[in-house]
């Protein structure tokens, strides 16, 4: 594999920059996140392996430019609507509703 989501440590893009005690979760976002996923896992609907490759399917420039954890939420997306169990659509609605701060 050498895709995007492969390039840490490689050479010539400099150290890898660990921060000193590290928290598991920044934000709370990156808990629910996290946890939403784990929990969708249990629809059985894809294994570990086809998370992952889900989370690697997601365009090189947007994913340079994300979060590890929006790395998770854009892959869960991505099998929701694979698997037909939700579509773009009620996605970018939900959103939608929480960026207005209408639903909690």
């Amino acid at each position: 594999m050498n895709g995007v989501h492969d390039l840490g440590g490689m050479h010539g893009l400099g150290p890898i920059v660990r921060e000193e005690n590290e928290p598991v979760f920044h934000a709370e976002w990156e808990r629910r996140a996290f946890a939403i996923t784990m929990a969708a896992g249990f629809l059985g609907e894809w294994n570990i392996d086809m998370s992952r490759h889900s989370r690697e399917l997601m365009p090189p420039a947007e994913y340079l430019a994300t979060s590890y954890y929006e790395h998770w939420l854009w892959g869960l997306e991505h099998l929701l609507v694979e698997k037909g169990l939700l579509t773009k659509e009620e996605i970018e609605a939900r959103v939608a509703e929480l960026r207005k701060g209408a639903v909690r």
